[in-house]
C-alpha cells in the first residue's frame, strides 16, 4: 500500500512539474479583430511561445551571494530580444487586461515613418511582402524610446497600433508575452509564423 501512495504522489508531482513547465513556455491565444490580416484572421488560435522572449535580471542572482554589490537592474534576454519582423502578442499598454497581437516594426532607436502607405525605417523603405492593402496612409518620423519596440497590424486600416498610441503608452519589454509562433486552429489555416526579414 505504501508503494501505491508513493508511486502515486510522484506522478501526481511530475504532472504538475509538466504543467508549470508547459505553462511558462507556451500559451494559447486567440485573434479577436482584423487587424493582422491575411497573416491572422479573426478567430485563429496560436500557440505564444513565451520562453524566445524570456528575460532574466542578473542582480537576481548575484544578491544570493553576500558581500558583493550588483546594481545592474536591468534585464538581459538569454536566446533574443524581439526583433524586426516577428509577430508578438503583447499586454496592451493602455490596458494591460488586454493582450494584442502585432507585428514588430522599430526597435530601440529606430525612425520610423510613413509616405502614402509605404514604412521607412532609419530612411529605408522596407519591403513588406505580407500586406494585402497598403493604404496611403501617412505618419510624420517617430523615434523609438530605448527599451521600447513599434508595433504595426499586416491589416493597416483597421489596426490600432503604435501609430495611434506609440507615443503616449509604448510597448515596453515587460509587456511582451512571447512570439506568435504557431496558427493551429483552424486546421485549414494551420502554419509556422517565420519571422519577416526586412531588405
Amino acid at each position: 500500500m505504501r508503494i501505491i501512495i508513493r508511486e502515486l504522489f510522484e506522478t501526481v508531482i511530475l504532472a504538475v512539474l509538466i504543467f508549470m513547465a508547459l505553462h511558462m513556455s507556451v500559451q494559447n491565444f486567440r485573434v479577436q479583430g482584423p487587424s493582422m490580416k491575411p497573416t491572422l484572421e479573426i478567430e485563429d488560435h496560436v500557440i505564444v511561445n513565451k520562453i524566445v522572449y524570456m528575460q532574466i535580471k542578473p542582480s537576481t542572482f548575484w544578491d544570493l551571494i553576500p558581500f558583493i554589490n550588483f546594481d545592474d537592474k536591468e534585464s538581459v534576454f538569454p536566446f533574443h530580444p524581439p526583433e524586426r519582423g516577428e509577430v508578438i502578442i503583447f499586454r496592451f499598454p493602455g490596458d494591460e487586461s488586454r493582450d494584442f497581437v502585432k507585428r514588430v516594426i522599430g526597435l530601440s532607436g529606430d525612425t520610423v515613418e510613413m509616405k502614402r502607405g509605404q514604412v521607412y525605417v532609419n530612411g529605408v523603405a522596407i519591403s513588406e511582402t505580407y500586406l494585402k492593402n497598403r493604404g496611403d496612409a501617412s505618419m510624420l518620423p517617430v523615434v523609438v524610446e530605448e527599451g521600447t519596440y513599434f508595433v504595426m497590424g499586416d491589416n493597416r486600416s483597421a489596426s490600432n497600433d503604435s501609430r495611434h498610441w506609440g507615443k503616449r503608452t509604448p510597448v515596453r519589454s515587460e509587456h511582451v508575452v512571447g512570439r506568435a509562433w504557431i496558427n493551429f486552429w483552424p486546421i485549414s489555416r494551420w502554419q509556422i509564423l517565420s519571422s519577416h526579414e526586412y531588405e
